[in-house]
């Protein structure tokens, strides 16, 4: 969508007007954050503005304890292990071990686009246990929800789900409760919101009197929720906005919803960058257990996060901005990058060296 000139240079007036002393603004989806580095959103906000990017990321969020224990399922026999593809570059606690550095050593690791397509591998391999990796939030949990129908429909027993999927209201209130908290609103991601409805932010105003604005992906969208976030804040009004209006209701998608509460429930789960946090995760329910993969292959989790060199936990909770990182750049990079951050395609790193570092 191009840029109505007109339109963009009034929300940045008044942005400016109404924002004489710094703010600090958060997005909580990797879209975004890939959304306002492309264009150039950063250069253009008075410098007052800071626009952070949180732990709406999910291959970011997954910590490396979690990736070392991936790695060492992929090298068991009769195992194929299938996901997305920025799943297969995340380095664990050792730097350069990844999915792809294991399928060069004769993993059996496949990409797949959607979790039904890793139901059709099951299918097409009757006699090798394949396990999915599912990672992501409420966006995605409909669909690794479907897949596990699916396998149970088909019949397809040699089919597991690895479930990563993760809630972001949990997270957003430890993030909150954590030392040094330093946010003054949040742009709360379309793309969840789409699913748990614009409802699902209510908490924001409602207990921790912080602005939120329910954001698209358009520059024009971001930045008018910027827009609304500055003006709430000017007039000492939180509450929560719905911007995304043309994709998001108030109530979310019911459907969407039932299939998820059918499969899953919530337990505790790891972040990389917040620790361990009640409710956090979503897990599947004890009448779909013979499709839980960490119940068939036994697989325990240390609560304490591996040490690494990699501060993406730093990056994705808004303390430190990606070139900060002694890493970035130098010994991180695209091509051989040390932490998730700078693997996804919507990771702050990744986002920041490919449309902010660069000459």
């Amino acid at each position: 969508m191009p840029w109505d000139k007109e339109k963009t240079r009034r929300l940045l007036d008044g942005i400016e007007r109404l924002a004489p002393r710094e703010l600090r603004l958060m997005e909580v989806c990797g879209t975004h954050t890939m959304a306002i580095a492309a264009s150039g959103l950063k250069s253009m906000l008075p410098s007052t503005v800071k626009l952070l990017s949180g732990p709406g990321c999910p291959v970011c969020v997954t910590p490396p304890q979690v990736i070392d224990k991936v790695l060492e399922l992929s090298m068991e026999k009769d195992v194929i292990l299938a996901s997305y593809g920025d799943m297969l570059r995340v380095p664990g606690s050792r730097a350069g071990d990844s999915l792809l550095r294991r399928r060069a050593l004769g993993a059996h690791v496949e990409t797949v686009y959607s979790a039904v397509d890793a139901v059709e591998l099951a299918l097409k391999n009757p006699d090798r246990q394949v396990v999915f990796l599912g990672v992501g939030f409420e966006t995605t949990a409909p669909g690794t929800a479907a897949a596990v129908l699916t396998a149970r429909e088909k019949g397809a027993k040699n089919f597991t789900l690895w479930s990563m999927l993760k809630t972001v209201e949990p997270a957003l209130r430890a993030l909150i409760k954590s030392d040094g908290f330093n946010v003054d609103g949040f742009l709360c991601p379309g793309h969840v919101a789409t699913i748990i409805g614009a409802k699902g932010f209510r908490f924001l105003p409602d207990e921790y009197d912080l602005p939120a604005v329910v954001a698209g992906f358009e520059p024009e969208d971001i930045l008018l929720a910027v827009y609304k976030l500055v003006k709430q804040l000017s007039e000492k009004e939180p509450k929560l906005e719905n911007e995304y209006t043309r994709a998001v209701s108030f109530d979310g998608n019911r459907l969407a919803q039932r299939i998820m509460e059918e499969c899953f429930e919530t337990r505790f789960d790891l972040w990389r960058g917040l620790g361990g946090i009640e409710k956090s995760g979503l897990g599947l329910r004890e009448e779909l257990s013979d499709y839980d993969a960490q119940r068939r292959f036994k697989i325990t989790i240390p609560t304490s996060e591996t040490p690494t060199a990699c501060r993406c936990g730093e990056v994705i909770t808004g303390r430190l901005a990606p070139a900060l990182c002694p890493l970035f750049g130098k010994r991180c990079t695209p091509e051989d990058p040390v932490g998730p951050c700078m693997v996804s395609s919507e990771g702050a790193c990744a986002a920041a060296w490919k449309y902010e570092c660069l000459p």
